[in-house]
């Protein structure tokens, strides 16, 4: 029988630095993927959220200083072997970037923002069955994940990098907001593991003395109802072409034998292309 919701937890806490990951599972994506972000389980099918980049953001100190730059928003849908069923686009003008996604039981969350920090987003649902894109509200800020609870009806997201985190009610009005305590990893995508407890997943670029930068992965339970991290963990997992695997898009599973984490840290132009990769831990 697959996991309950306190064995799923028991399982995460059992983790940490020493943990091992075996590969189990590479589903190879044979479409251009550009910049993947976000990846939810809906239906027996795939979301990948992805940016697809036609004019890059010129950099800044203070990113929120940089140019919005140009490009499309996509939410590929896959078949259960990686086969590309449905592109769905989203957003509009400057508003090219989804984020991380998850998906509520009736339908899949996405956040498209401007490609800069301290931005505007618009937040939209797909039907799974349909594929029907509606817009759900608008928020002024870079809104780089979204997730919605659905026993609270309440919607939770971060902001770039995660460093403000918010919660709105499903139409839109703020509930609370506060700054995020944890500088470990920005998250870069989420998951609902139960009543308002968040699994984020996401990446620090640290400099390195050579001049490079390493990837630090990481994972960390969020309760955003009581404004407190309660665990977090490093990931040191790499895929084929050098990326942490916590990089962009995460998803978490478990079945009888433990726990599955389903990442996709490579871009399209990366050595081997995006490759779904699951790993169990051992």
């Amino acid at each position: 029988m697959p996991m309950r919701g306190t064995e799923l937890l028991a399982a995460l806490f059992a983790l940490d630095r020493r943990s091992r990951f075996k590969l189990v599972g590479e589903i190879s994506l044979d479409f251009p993927t550009h910049h993947p972000q976000g990846m939810a389980f809906a239906k027996g099918l795939t979301f990948l959220s992805s940016v697809e980049i036609l004019d890059a953001p010129r950099p800044a100190a203070d990113p929120a200083l940089r140019t919005p730059g140009r490009g499309s928003g996509h939410v590929f849908v896959l078949g259960p072997d990686g086969g590309l069923l449905r592109d769905i686009p989203v957003g509009e003008d400057a508003a090219y970037h989804p984020g991380g996604i998850d998906f509520d039981g009736d339908h899949v969350w996405v956040s498209v923002a401007e490609y800069r920090a301290a931005s505007r987003s618009t937040i939209y649902t797909i039907d799974p069955g349909t594929f029907e894109v509606r817009e759900r509200f608008r928020v002024e800020d870079h809104i780089g994940w979204i997730v919605r609870d659905p026993g609270m009806d309440l919607v939770f997201g971060g902001s770039w990098g995660s460093r403000q985190l918010y919660i709105w009610d499903t139409e839109g009005r703020l509930v609370d907001q506060w700054e995020n305590p944890g500088h470990f990893v920005d998250y870069q995508d989420a998951q609902l593991l139960g009543p308002g407890l968040l699994l984020c997943s996401g990446i620090s670029l640290l400099p390195q003395v050579d001049g490079g930068v390493l990837e630090l992965g990481g994972l960390a339970l969020v309760e955003p109802l009581r404004q407190r991290i309660t665990w977090d963990v490093p990931i040191g997992v790499f895929s084929g072409a050098g990326h942490v695997i916590t990089r962009n898009p995460v998803t978490v599973t478990a079945d009888e034998s433990g726990l599955l984490i389903h990442a996709a840290p490579d871009d399209g132009d990366d050595d081997g292309g995006t490759r779904i990769l699951s790993y169990r831990i051992i």
